[in-house]
Order: structure tokens, then C-alpha cells, then sequence
């Protein structure tokens, strides 16, 4: 909504030669004030990822330290064995005292009596050791399993997309499944004319089949990143660089995406990277053309697994 609103200050106050440099001026201050807003979601959405990754890393930390905890189970049940067998030395000895004088008899008595007591507290301790190890191992299993679903949710809706998408092969189209996301990329000859944001008639087609099965996942977080080759932006208007016309051109695949009426708009992000994430040397016609794309990444919930992290630990 905001992104709509400053496209249309902008482009009244370029369609408008009558009006006054003040209103041009508060235009102008408004459209950066929604560039320093978008910007801001931008960031936001990378602490998001960051957020995540740093979930991904307490996993593996919660595995090492099972791994510690099982070591320290089989430590016990060393000392629980080693305690049977000085029990089984005791019943021996206890049986051989029996035969002795009483003094003597009641002194061992004592001292059987003692480390029966070791060993009873030594097996309480086992005991409730082995618990919480069942528990945490429990647990544990269950996170695995959860990732393992999402896992297979996104491969699932990887090749599903890539059914949708399949008369677009070799037009610049691409999907692929990495760090458990799912990647949909599109180059700029399949969408945009040079320097332009609207989208052409076949890449809205493209869009719209991918709309489609967002439609069907609801649940599922769409990212859609702009992004541009190294060659300055010098047409005029209200694109300043690189930068703003990534964020307009991923702006714009969010609007088309938005006509679906299935599809969840607070799950819709568009950020603006220009020239600084590329995918291949800009030194050559073929890298720039590469660079030159849209990537819409789609991530699964992750607010059951952090649940789960917290509650292991």
C-alpha cells in the first residue's frame, strides 16, 4: 500500500507541470521517507534470516551436548556395573564373615551396610539421569522429525513449481531447493524491458503460475528480491539508481502476486538489492544478463521448531 501511494505521488508530480515547488518538494520528502521505510524492511527481514540461522546452530548444539549427556549415561553405567560387582564381592565376604567372631562380624556388617548405601544412592542418580536423558532424547527425535517434514514440505512444493513452471524452461527460469528454501529465479529478458519495472505479457504468465501454488501454501514466507547487473542507471525520472529500480521491479512481481486472493499479503516481502548480490562476473554479456533477475524465495514456518528449541532447552 505504501509502495502504491509514493508510485502515485511520483508520478502525478511528474505528469504535472503546473504544479508548485513546494508540493514537488513534499513529494520528494515523502517518496524518501518510504525509500528509508523500505529499506528498513529490508533489514528486518535479514535479522529474520539471521534469526534463523542462529536456531539452525543451537540445534546442532543441542546434539553435541546429547552426545556429552550419552557419554556421561555410559560413564554410570560403568560405575552402576562396577557397583554390582564389589556388591557380589560383598555378599561373598559377608557370608565368609559369618563364620568369624561377632566383633568382627558387626564391624563388616558396617561397612557392607555403607556402601549398599553408595550404591542404592548411586542407582537413585542413574535412575533419574536415565530420565531425563529418555526425555531429552525424546525431544529431540521430534525436532528431527519436524525438519524432516519441512524438509519434504519444500521439496514437495519445489517440484511442484517446477511442474507449473515448465513451459518457461529455457526462457531464463529457474527452480532449485537449497538450505531448506526453495529459490524461483527469473532472468529480466523473461519480465522487463531495459531499465523498465512493468512486467511483459509472458513474465506475468510466469508470475501468475507461481501465484498459483503460493495459493495452495499459505503458510509459506515469499521473498522477493530485485536484482540488478553493475551498469549505472542513467535514464531519467523517479529512479535515482540500481538500487531503486531492483525495488521497484520486485514491487512489482509483489502487486501481481497480490491478485490472488488465496495468497496471505502479510507473507509477501519485496526488497531492492541492485548490484550487490550477483550471481556471475559482471565482466561479461552473459554474466550481467544472469544477474539481471528476479528470485522469489519461499521458507517454511519455523515457528514450531523454535518452540521446540525452547522447550529442550
Amino acid at each position: 500500500m505504501i509502495k502504491n501511494v509514493s508510485m502515485g505521488l511520483l508520478l502525478l508530480a511528474m505528469t504535472s507541470s503546473c504544479v508548485s515547488k513546494k508540493i514537488y518538494n513534499e513529494l520528494e520528502n515523502k517518496y524518501t521517507d518510504l525509500k528509508k521505510e523500505n529499506r528498513s524492511l529490508s533489514d528486518e527481514n535479514a535479522n529474520l534470516l539471521k534469526a534463523k540461522n542462529q536456531l539452525e546452530l543451537d540445534r546442532d548444539g543441542l546434539n553435541a551436548d546429547l552426545a556429552k549427556v550419552k557419554a556421561e549415561r555410559e560413564k554410570l553405567n560403568a560405575d552402576y556395573a562396577a557397583l554390582n560387582d564389589k556388591l557380589s564381592t560383598l555378599d561373598a565376604s559377608y557370608k565368609a564373615l559369618e563364620k568369624n567372631s561377632s566383633e568382627a562380624l558387626q564391624a563388616n556388617m558396617g561397612k557392607n551396610r555403607d556402601l549398599l548405601s553408595q550404591l542404592d544412592a548411586k542407582s537413585k542418580a542413574l535412575a533419574i539421569e536415565q530420565e531425563r536423558l529418555n526425555k531429552s532424547a525424546q525431544r529431540l527425535k521430534e525436532l528431527e522429525n519436524l525438519i524432516a517434514a519441512k524438509e519434504e514440505s519444500m521439496r514437495k512444493l519445489k517440484e511442484t513449481l517446477s511442474n507449473a513452471l515448465n513451459g518457461f524452461e529455457g526462457k531464463g527460469l529457474t527452480v532449485e531447493q537449497k538450505n531448506g528454501k526453495v529459490y524461483v529465479s527469473m532472468e529480466n529478458k523473461l519480465l522487463f524491458g531495459s531499465g523498465s519495472w512493468s512486467v511483459g505479457s509472458e513474465g506475468r504468465k510466469a508470475v501468475v503460475e507461481v501465484g498459483k501454488v503460493l495459493g495452495d501454501n499459505p503458510e509459506i514466507a515469499v521473498l522477493i528480491e530485485g536484482h540488478t547487473d553493475d551498469d549505472p542507471y542513467v535514464a531519467s525520472g523517479p529512479i535515482a539508481s540500481n538500487w531503486d529500480l531492483s525495488t521497484k521491479r520486485a514491487t512489482a512481481i509483489v502487486a501481481i502476486l497480490s491478485e490472488n486472493k488465496m495468497i496471505n499479503k502479510q507473507n509477501l516481502t519485496a526488497a531492492g538489492r541492485g548490484e550487490f548480490s550477483p550471481l556471475a562476473s559482471n565482466a561479461t554479456a552473459e554474466g550481467k544478463a544472469k544477474n539481471r533477475r528476479i528470485e522469489i524465495i519461499l521458507t517454511p514456518r519455523l515457528d514450531e521448531i523454535s518452540k521446540m528449541l525452547n522447550e529442550i532447552n
